[in-house]
């Protein structure tokens, strides 16, 4: 029994020696793994950052085409309105002009005739 004592003796001392040499170069492995995945974070910094800046812009332009929409829509639907006969008529008379043979009457004044009308009535 004793030559068996002895033999495993050497056997620890051998895988003390191997998890000696094992352990660095773990910390190498794990340095070198920390090494490239800060290689690869970096070298995909730029190329995301540029991403989430050109996604926050066509988000921005999508804004601004759905409020240009918005009043291109409001503006067609004037436009219709505007293309009936009383809405030209309308805007023309607006604009001071008068249909062959009528005379053109400009009235001024009329906010202060209308303030005197509502005096004299609450005077009475």
């Amino acid at each position: 029994m004793a030559s068996k004592g002895r033999a495993k003796a050497p056997a620890r001392g051998r895988s003390q020696a191997r998890q000696r040499r094992v352990l660095p170069t773990r910390v190498l492995l794990r340095w070198s793994l920390l090494l490239v995945a800060g290689v690869v974070a970096f070298l995909y910094y730029r190329p995301l950052t540029t991403y989430f800046e050109t996604r926050a812009s066509v988000e921005a332009r999508a804004a601004e085409v759905r409020e240009l929409e918005a009043v291109n829509a409001r503006l067609q639907e004037r436009l219709a309105r505007s293309a009936t006969m009383t809405a030209v008529s309308r805007e023309a008379r607006r604009s001071n002009l008068v249909r062959p043979g009528e005379r053109l009457f400009i009235v001024k004044g009329i906010p202060e005739w209308r303030q005197a009308q509502r005096t004299m009535l609450r005077d009475g």
